[in-house]
């Protein structure tokens, strides 16, 4: 088995790719060792020091380090826990809850959202998952949408400009309700 891996516009991220698929539909995102729990891959990760999170997406794995923790000494113990994942047939998350999404919502502004969400998924996801992380719908209120980053976007020093010089100036010229976007905590 080749594990490619690929940097990210967050230093502190690193994308693996394996060369199968990781997840059928969706993304999960594993910001701590305990969110991580229900994923046998997810742990064996975060049994290597230093790293922070995980996320996973259709054909990657996107790790984070901490600051203290240098590539070069870690890098190599994490190609092995994903290469010993695979080779052990475990699933990569137990259970079916693993894969992420965008938020529901309700009510008057519910043919607004669609269109976000529409926007979002054929524009945006598409292009932060060749960074190695996801950014979701988590809600609008009052032309304000609520953005949920993830994997490499999380913590990336780029976030702020991809939010409001991308992802912004995107929904406000295809939807003149949309004034801002923000994003939001895990």
């Amino acid at each position: 088995m080749f594990i490619q891996t690929e940097s990210t516009p967050n230093p502190a991220t690193l994308k693996f790719l394996p060369g199968r698929a990781v997840l059928d539909a969706g993304t999960a995102d594993f910001p701590t060792p305990e969110s991580g729990e229900k994923s046998p891959l997810a742990r064996r990760i975060f049994a290597v020091g230093g790293v922070t999170g995980v996320f996973f997406g259709n054909d990657f794995v996107t790790v984070t380090k901490d600051e203290a923790t240098e590539w070069d000494h870690v890098k190599p113990a994490i190609l092995g826990a994903i290469m010993e994942h695979f080779q052990s047939g475990a699933p990569v998350v137990e259970g079916d809850d693993g894969a992420g999404g965008h938020a529901s919502h309700d009510g008057p502004d519910s043919e607004i959202v669609n269109q976000i969400k529409s926007l979002l998924d054929t524009r945006v996801r598409p292009a932060v998952a060749q960074d190695g992380g996801d950014i979701t719908f988590h809600g609008f209120d009052r032309g304000v949408v609520y953005l949920h980053m993830q994997g490499a976007c999380a913590g990336c020093p780029s976030s702020t400009l991809t939010l409001k010089m991308g992802i912004e100036n995107l929904l406000r010229h295809y939807i003149p309700e949309v004034v801002e976007v923000r994003p939001v905590a895990a």
